[in-house]
């Protein structure tokens, strides 16, 4: 049986502690590996080399960090075929979804490797009588990422490069579900010539996590998951004083108006309901149709739904494959089972679905709910499966207050042709990310990424420009030098003379 190890100081590390947990193949259940998970003294072994390993680092030149992460793009790219594989097997989405969330992934490094011009101050001159001042951004030290399995390569690389490329070091604790991908990318980094230490992985569960928040010596975590774990980072880390972002649960919605292009809007969602299986914090699990053409949207998504291809991940006619553990597959199949009792219509029924040759898998088709009310359960809980619930409202106003009412805000999108109604929903959804005509809103690395209310715990986005924030604090140096006139005390403001 394989053992994942953790990766630190450049070099794979077993650690202190005795504990395992099995990693499988979600498409024929089966145990492929083992991985060790840590305990506070691997964490804090670790945090005890990225403290050293930052001295060095952090005085690097950023043209100099810069040119390890366009190497580590490079080594990417080579390698992109295996990493796509690790995710695929140890995740269960299919390679083309998996492709592209590692590519979404290099698109932060590709910003990462600017970091020289992002760094880069403002100056004044003059801001008192011979006096000047100026504003630079240096980083903060250790840093720390808790990343979901829902997107082995994807979210860990809206961190670690931003991180790294800021003069800092970085921790990653990965799922313990899929940590393969996240080891084979420590590998690389390091091939690409980033120095020991700098970036380091400790596998593990919650006594990783309580470590992470306790150790005095983290600056800054960086976590992607639930609401409820979200929610306890975020209240933990501050009270250690650290500095935290924290993206928890979605129940992003897509409002259908009557004047859409409907195929387009069927298609659209299509795509962000069940694909990666609804495993995704961006997924659309809710379709608001609004006025007459509800009864067309349904009927126009239970014919695609029912002839979803579900099968393996490396299999080029799957369109989506298995959820990521049996216990995962039970509870969503348990929420198809409470839309039912709460009087829900269920259109299409994915739950017995069974594929031959892959009867141990975590496979179900997909699942549309019709005729679904704010009170219920599978409305108001994030199910994170391939599951789509269809909403009725009357009109624009109601819809948009359905989207405004649920407690999260991480994503919502809006098919219309209309113009005025575009900017004025994109006006007044509280969502950090929204999207017309498009389904995913998923923003581009030179932008960033985040969500409002209880989808995020802090007050800045991952990756992009507050990604740099984030990762850095802010020094204003003000500077006079004697000019060998004789002076007198001053008890006033420079900028007053």
């Amino acid at each position: 049986m394989k053992i994942i190890e953790h990766f630190i100081e450049g070099k794979h590390y077993s650690g202190n502690s005795k504990k395992f947990s099995p990693v499988y193949n979600p498409a024929t259940g089966e145990e492929t590996a083992k991985v060790k998970l840590g305990n506070s003294e691997d964490l804090n072994k670790a945090v005890d080399i990225s403290k050293n390993a930052f001295l060095t680092w952090s005085n690097t030149p950023p043209i100099q960090r810069a040119r390890v992460l366009f190497k580590f793009k490079e080594l990417i790219e080579k390698n992109e075929d295996e990493l796509i594989k690790i995710i695929v097997s140890e995740h269960g989405k299919v390679y083309e979804d998996a492709k592209g969330s590692l590519i979404r992934g290099l698109e932060v490094v590709e910003y990462a490797c600017g970091i020289p011009q992002m760094l880069k101050g403002e100056f004044t001159e003059n801001v008192g009588k011979n006096v000047d001042s100026w504003s630079l951004r240096q980083p903060l030290g250790v840093c720390a990422g808790i990343t979901p399995f829902n997107f082995p390569a994807m979210v860990p690389m809206w961190m670690f490069p931003m991180a790294i490329a800021c003069g800092n070091t970085f921790i990653l604790k990965p799922s313990e579900k899929d940590p393969s991908c996240s080891i084979k990318l420590a590998e690389l980094f390091n091939e690409a010539g980033l120095p020991k230490g700098v970036f380091n992985i400790v596998n593990g569960d919650k006594e990783v996590v309580d470590a992470i928040i306790s150790n005095k010596n983290i600056s800054a975590v960086s976590f992607v998951g639930s609401t409820p774990i979200a929610k306890y980072i975020y209240e933990n880390c501050a009270k250690n004083e650290k500095r935290v972002q924290a993206l928890g649960g979605a129940k992003n919605h897509c409002v259908v108006m009557p004047d859409c292009d409907l195929d387009q809007a069927v298609n659209g969602l299509m795509g962000a309901a069940y694909g990666s299986a609804g495993e995704r914090c961006m997924a659309q699990s809710v379709a608001v149709a609004v006025g007459n053409v509800g009864d067309q949207l349904v009927k126009n998504l239970k014919t695609k739904v029912e002839t979803l291809k579900v099968g393996p991940g490396m299999d080029k006619n799957s369109e989506m494959g298995p959820l990521i553990t049996k216990e995962h597959l039970a509870k969503v199949k348990g929420y198809v089972d409470i839309g039912v009792k709460e009087g829900a219509e269920l259109v299409v029924d994915g739950r017995n679905l069974k594929l031959q040759g892959y009867e141990k898998g975590y496979f179900m088709g997909g699942c549309l709910f019709d005729k679904v009310k704010k009170d219920m359960k599978i409305y108001k809980e994030e199910i994170f499966g391939p599951v789509l619930s269809v909403v009725r409202a009357e009109n624009f106003d109601e819809a948009l207050a359905l989207v405004n009412n649920h407690e999260y805000g991480n994503g919502v999108s809006i098919f219309t042709r209309d113009g005025d109604v575009g900017r004025t929903f994109s006006n007044k959804a509280k969502i950090g990310m929204v999207g017309i005509n498009i389904p995913i809103p998923v923003p581009m690395a030179f932008h960033s990424f985040g969500g409002w209310k209880r989808s995020l715990f802090g007050d800045q986005h991952m990756h992009g420009p507050e990604g740099v924030r984030f990762y850095t604090k802010l020094k204003t140096i003000t500077s006079r030098w004697p000019d060998g006139l004789k002076s007198d005390p001053e008890f006033i403001m420079p900028t007053m003379k």
